[in-house]
């Protein structure tokens, strides 16, 4: 049980065993514990190593154990010492293995495999992403689901973003409906769109990636906790399907979303952007927390949304609004 501190079985029956008692010398102890005398002797030896023993203060008297409290404590703390160094050792590595696969990337013939790295937490994730950002030449592809963008979020994107536009790097980034309601994240779209950028907004996201060169992609493990850490997915010339897939998607959402500074133009009765997809999470049978968390919308105003549809549509159940929805062309009907 005491293996992290240094003592194997032997050694630890044999500090037990003087804890218990106190006046037994080697011969007893021998017995007591049906060891070898010179067993019970090496572990003296490793006892004394770790300053768990007492030196006899006589030729009659046996070493005595060091109690518990002091001699354990003492172990604790130095383990712990050497984790905390072992644990910065481990993340300066990482940081220059980091470096090493940034480095290596820009110098893979093509054709080269599909590579997968994980990252632990929110800080190796900006770690990655600014030295990726480094070697960007063409184009990044952004989906940025979540609404309002924090302020830590928009402070480590600032400085990355200003190094790629002034790259001549074409930046294209999609937020959700949610994301105009607050006037911080649109003073950082608008400052983004003036350096060259081009933002859109649609009502749902899928997940929060990043697309670097259509050669590297940054999709966290968990879109909705970005703590929980992501991986870093790259791939040139031959067997890059994900690669091409994810791409893909995003041209996709990015011809159905809208412009920044596009109004939203509609007929009373039709529905825009976050309506239609509240709509959909609605007919699926979100509950107004889950639909909240997609749309990256307040819970009371996720219930505001589907409450106003419901009314619209004279539905008096999740499952009638579906319904009435399909009738009227809002969703489509299923083949």
């Amino acid at each position: 049980m005491l293996e992290l501190l240094g003592l194997d079985t032997h050694t630890e029956a044999v500090y037990r065993a003087m804890l218990e008692h106190p006046q037994d010398g080697v011969t007893a102890l021998a017995r007591h514990l049906d060891l070898s005398e010179d067993a019970v002797r090496a572990a003296w030896d490793r006892l004394a190593e770790l300053s768990l023993l007492q030196p006899s203060t006589g030729s009659a008297q046996p070493p005595r154990a060091v109690s518990p409290e002091l001699g354990l404590d003492y172990l604790l703390a130095r383990r712990q010492a050497e984790f905390a160094v072992q644990r910065q050792r481990i993340t300066a590595a990482r940081t220059a293995a980091s470096q090493l696969i940034s480095e290596y990337a820009d110098r893979r013939p093509a054709g080269g495999p599909v590579s997968v790295e994980h990252l632990d937490d929110v800080t190796q994730i900006r770690t990655r992403l600014a030295l990726l950002t480094e070697g960007v030449r063409r184009e990044v592809m952004a989906f940025a689901p979540g609404g309002a963008q924090t302020k830590e979020n928009r402070a480590s994107a600032r400085p990355l973003n200003e190094k790629l536009l002034g790259r001549g790097v074409t930046l294209r980034t999609i937020y959700l409906e949610s994301f105009r309601n607050c006037a911080a994240s649109m003073a950082h779209a608008n400052w983004l769109t003036a350096m060259g950028g081009q933002v859109r907004t649609v009502g749902e996201l899928p997940l929060r990636m990043t697309i670097l060169d259509r050669s590297t992609a940054v999709i966290p493990l968990d879109s909705g906790d970005s703590s929980k850490g992501a991986m870093v997915v790259t791939g040139t010339g031959t067997g890059t399907g994900m690669l091409t897939a994810l791409c893909t998607l995003f041209e996709t959402v990015w011809e159905a979303s809208r412009p920044l500074g596009e109004e939203p133009r509609r007929q009373e009765s039709e529905l825009d952007r976050q309506e239609a997809a509240a709509l959909r999470l609605l007919a699926e049978g979100h509950t107004d927390e889950g639909i909240a968390k997609r749309l990256g919308v307040s819970h009371r105003t996720a219930r505001r949304i589907a409450t106003g549809l419901m009314d619209r549509l004279g539905a008096r159940s999740r499952f009638e609004a579906g319904v009435r929805a399909t009738q009227r062309g809002w969703l489509p009907q299923e083949h």
